[in-house]
Formats: structure tokens, sequence, C-alpha cells
């Protein structure tokens, strides 16, 4: 939980910032730019998940394990320092020599070229960053971590509107290469604090020793190419059906949500999955850390998506415009099928944990097929709301099959607590959705209040039981007064 509220806070700050971001690029660039943004950005991370190794997970992994040994540590990070200069490097060259044909996939033309050639280097400098971030993380170094992201983000945002505002679409590469750079200062600069020198590596011991890390790293990273591309289809998919601006709504739509309720999982990833490492070969301390892990994830999560199905037409006016009013019906879906993500997310780990990059790759491909035909069918039928039923299909068939997996590999089951506080913070959800879709304004919003209101209320009582929140928060006020 100290974990959770330290990056908790970063990300509150970095819905902040996006909201002002966000606002400005729908304003000063519309639909259209929007759109352009998600479909450079695809196929970057498309790029990236290729040729990255899935460093920034499995180096997280070896890191924290050697984090007890101080020669250990040196000579992992002195590896981890060396392959992220080798896999950034692929990427930048592999993008600024496919930038043609890049184009010509993604919008249809070669008008693009010199724009995925200019952003190459943000491949390189990602994969800097990454090497960063897992030094940081891997030695739970999360108040150095949490001021890395606030400097960086906050720096960004006021570089890239001015840009957006004197050039207009024109801005858009110049913004993602400028924040590239920022971001990559600021973590450098945090991390350099922790003072782990470089060591001189031997071939055999490097050789050795990166093989484990890029064996692991090479299926996540499969595995995270299969989940960017099924993405890079699908806008691809509905830039060719409903054209430029339904790619924009789309992704402004994903990336809204994705906002909010990464507020909840990148805060508590950061402290879950080294942690979760750590006790991976107990198969009790194992199930204990899920559940404890899923129990705290839906009582902080409910309350948020359930005030999001509440007040969705007004962030999206505040965060876009009344133009982009159209994704209201997918953003409503896809916060229920957020309690299921939410879900599926923390037993995932356990493959992680456990250095089962085959199983997490297989379940990764079986997860991208069928949520990628989901989709297809979803948009074909329903359009942007079908979408969003998809997405709560998919995450609901992703949690059995993450379930599953989990108890007949690692005899992983959940306790009656969560499931107890799962299906109550559900009901909460649903009831809030069908009234939001069945009753008239004002009169859904009294009513989905109160669910709100009891789901925080719910939730408080749960968390108290755990943490002694009451006794917290006297403290808190004690020690301010």
């Amino acid at each position: 939980m100290k974990a959770t509220s330290l990056f908790g806070g970063v990300q509150f700050l970095n819905i902040v910032t996006s909201i002002v971001r966000v606002k400005f690029v729908a304003v000063l660039l519309g639909p259209a730019g929007i759109g352009i943004v998600g479909l450079l950005t695809s196929t970057i991370g498309l790029i990236a998940s290729m040729t990255n190794f899935g460093l920034g997970t499995s180096a997280v992994r070896n890191v924290s394990v050697a984090a007890e040994n101080a020669e250990k540590v040196r000579t992992t990070v002195s590896i981890v320092r060396r392959l992220v200069w080798i896999t950034g490097l692929l990427g930048m060259f592999l993008t600024f020599f496919l930038s043609p044909f890049l184009s010509q996939i993604t919008f249809g033309n070669k008008n693009y070229t010199v724009a995925f050639m200019a952003v190459s280097i943000t491949l390189l400098l990602s994969q800097l960053n990454t090497g960063q971030l897992v030094i940081l993380q891997g030695m739970r170094k999360l108040d150095y971590l949490a001021k890395a992201e606030i400097a960086g983000m906050l720096i960004a945002l006021f570089t890239s509107v001015p840009l957006y505002y004197q050039y207009g679409i024109g801005g858009i590469v110049p913004a993602i290469v400028i924040s590239s750079f920022l971001t990559l200062f600021f973590s450098w600069h945090f991390a350099s604090k922790i003072h782990i020198p470089t060591i001189k590596l031997v071939k055999p011991v490097f050789k050795s020793e990166s093989l484990g890390m890029l064996k692991m790293g090479f299926m996540l990273s499969l595995s995270g190419f299969i989940t960017v591309f099924a993405s890079y289809l699908l806008k691809i998919f509905i830039g060719r059906t409903g054209g430029i601006d339904e790619v924009g709504f789309y992704n402004a739509g994903f990336a809204m949500m994705n906002t909010y309720v990464a507020m909840i999982f990148t805060a508590m990833t950061t402290d879950y999955y080294p942690r979760l490492a750590e006790v991976s070969s107990d198969k009790i301390a194992t199930r204990k850390t899920i559940n404890e892990q899923a129990e705290i994830a839906i009582l902080v999560i409910a309350p948020i998506l359930i005030g999001f199905i509440t007040f969705v037409d007004w962030a999206i006016i505040l965060l876009y415009s009344s133009e982009f009013i159209v994704i209201k019906g997918m953003l409503h879906w896809t916060a229920v099928g957020m309690f299921f993500k939410t879900a599926s997310w923390v037993v995932g780990f356990v493959f992680l944990a456990k250095g089962a990059s085959g199983i997490f790759f297989w379940s990764e491909l079986i997860s991208s097929i069928y949520m990628i035909l989901l989709n297809i069918i979803g948009y074909k039928l329903l359009g942007l709301s079908g979408l969003g039923i998809s997405f709560m299909i998919g995450y609901f068939l992703l949690f059995l099959q993450n379930f599953f997996v989990a108890r007949y590999k690692y005899d992983f089951r959940f306790g009656s607590a969560f499931y107890k506080i799962f299906i109550i913070q559900v009901i909460f959800g649903l009831l809030c959705f069908v009234t939001m879709d069945n009753v008239l304004s004002p009169f859904s919003y009294f009513i989905c209040l109160v669910f709100l209101c009891l789901s925080i209320s719910y939730s408080f009582i749960e968390l108290d039981r755990r943490l002694s929140l009451k006794e917290i928060l006297l403290d808190l006020r004690n020690k301010y007064r």
C-alpha cells in the first residue's frame, strides 16, 4: 500500500498533466491529429516490442534476485547497461531503414517516411531509459523512480504543448522526440544516485549471464510484440473501415481509460512484481502474496471505475471536447471489463515471477488471437461500442485462462475473501452501468452516486481491516495539527 500510495500520487500527477496535454491535442489537432499520433506511436511500439527483448521486465527480476549481493548487482547492472545499448541501436536502425515501408503500411502512402526516420531515435532513447528504470525498480529505489517519472512528465508537458500550438500536426514528431530525450535525462540522473559502477565484463561471464536474461526476455518480447501487433492491426482495420477519425476516437477512448486505471496498475506493479519474484519459490507465500494483491487491487480500483462510469461524459468533454462524446458507450463497457482485467493482471504476474516465459508467451498469443477477433467482430457489428463489449468479453476469458493455468501449474487458488470483495464490487459497477444506460439524467447521477458511496465505504471498511486506516489517518491528523 505504501508503494501504491507513492506511485498512485505519481500517476495522479500524470493524469493531471495528461488532461492538460490531451486537451490541447484535441483542440489544436482534432480527432485526425490524435489518430496520427496513435498510428505513429503504435508502429514505434510494434518495432520496440520486436527489438527490446523484454528487458524492461526480465532484467527487473535479475536485479531483484541479485539485490543482496553487491558483486552480483554490479555484474547484473553492467550487463543490463550493455544490452540496452545493443537492443536500442537495433530498434533505431531497423525503424530508420524501414521507414518507407512503415509509412506505406500504416498510412497507405509514403508521406510519413521522414516522420518515421525522425522518430527512429526514440527506440534507442526509450531502451536506454528502460535500463535506468530497471535499476531503480530492481533495487527498490521507489522514491528515485517516482521523482524521475514526475520530472520527465512535467518537462515533457511544457515542451510538447507549445509545439502543438505553434506547428499543429507538424509539431507531433518533434514533441515525441523531445519527450523521449527529457524522459531519459531524468531517469539517468536519478539512477546515477545509486552509485553502481559499471565493471569490465569478461566474455564468458557476459555470455552466460546475458543469455538467461535474453532467453526470458525474448519470450516476453515476442509476447509484447503479439499484443502490440494485435493493437496495430486493429487500428489499421478501423482506419480502413471507418476512417482516420474513428482511429482517433478509439485511441482517445482507450488512452483515457488507461490513463486512470494505470494510476493503480503502475503503482502496484512497481512493488508487486519484485516482491512476488522474491517469494516465487515458496508455493504458500506465492499464493498469499497474489491473494493480498488481488484484494487490494479490487478494493482500490472499484470506486475509480464506478466513478468513471458515472461521470464519463463530463470527463470526455473535460479531456477532449463534445465532439468525442461518441465514445461514451465504448468506455462504459470498457470500465466493466476492467474488473476482469485487474483480476487477470494480478494472477498473470505469477508466470513472470517464476520465470515461466513459455507459459506467458502462449498465454499472450492465445489471448491476442481471440481478442483481435472479438474486436473485429465487435466493431463490424456495433462500431465503437462494440469495441468496449469485446474488451469486456476478452478480459473475462483471459481472467479464466490465467486462473486455470495458474491452478494447474502452481496449485494456485483464490481465497474466499477475494471472491466476496470481487462479487460485491462488480455488482455495484453493473448496477451503476445499467442505471446510466437506462435512467434519464439527472436521476441517473443521484442513483449512481449512491452506488459510488457504497463502493467507497465498503472499500474503506475492508482496507481498514487489513491496514488499520483509521489509525493511520488519526496519526496523520495529529502529526500535521
